[in-house]
């Protein structure tokens, strides 16, 4: 009986719907349990690819970006932050929009350390990394462009920091995350969340838990039937 799962689950660290996203994937995916074998990868998009190094003032960016005034500004973050609580993260004051490209090079060399170790316990790296950026930028206000910041997050989820420097010292990775980029706008990924399951089922966006269990499901008992 094949009941495994690939799910790509493609988003930004300055993504604050992405962090929701992430949060009821896991809970989905702790109700089916050993019900499905999952594989559980992080894809890079880049919402502001042509941030500046220094960043930008968040309130001025979001509304200028999204055409938003300061009261639908204020309703969305009390949106965010009361489905977040829901999920169990807890969104802080985030007062600057930073560049993530340095974030997305990092998780893609996280993916590498998992595909190379033995011991399936030891292949949840880029996962934690996910979650460990995800609350540096969204929790905590930390600038996910800083070095000294991502190497501190690199050793939180249990990867080797002077490995993390070293990575981010260089220009490694670079063209894959680009040529990754490139690859899901071309297969029409234009908002995030998105999670992609088995290469052609699409859920977009901070669903609840219930949306994933039940697409998990739906989608294994489907490949059961095939």
């Amino acid at each position: 009986m094949n009941n495994a799962v690939q799910i790509d689950f493609v988003s930004d660290v300055a993504c604050p719907w992405c962090a929701i996203g992430l949060a009821a994937l896991d809970q989905a995916l702790q109700s089916v349990g050993s019900d499905l074998q999952v594989s559980l990868r992080f894809q890079p998009f880049e919402l502001n690819p042509d941030m500046a190094p220094e960043g930008a003032d968040a309130a001025d960016y979001l509304k200028r970006k999204y055409g938003l005034s300061p009261e639908q500004l204020l309703q969305n973050q009390q949106n965010l932050h009361a489905r977040g609580a829901e999920l169990g993260f807890q969104f802080g004051t985030r007062s600057r929009v930073w560049n993530t490209f340095d974030a997305h090079r990092l998780l893609h060399w996280a993916g590498l350390v998992d595909s190379e170790a033995e011991a399936l316990a030891a292949t949840d790296h880029q996962h934690r990394l996910k979650h460990a950026l995800l609350q540096a930028y969204h929790g905590d206000g930390r600038n996910p462009s800083d070095p000294l910041v991502l190497m501190e997050v690199a050793a939180e989820a249990g990867l080797d920091p002077e490995a993390a420097r070293e990575v981010l010292a260089s220009d490694a990775y670079a063209d894959e995350v680009r040529q990754a980029e490139a690859d899901w706008q071309q297969a029409g990924i234009r908002a995030v969340p998105s999670v992609v399951i088995n290469g052609r089922h699409l859920i977009q966006g901070g669903q609840p838990p219930e949306v994933f269990e039940q697409a998990l499901r739906q989608i294994a008992a489907k490949a059961l039937e095939d």
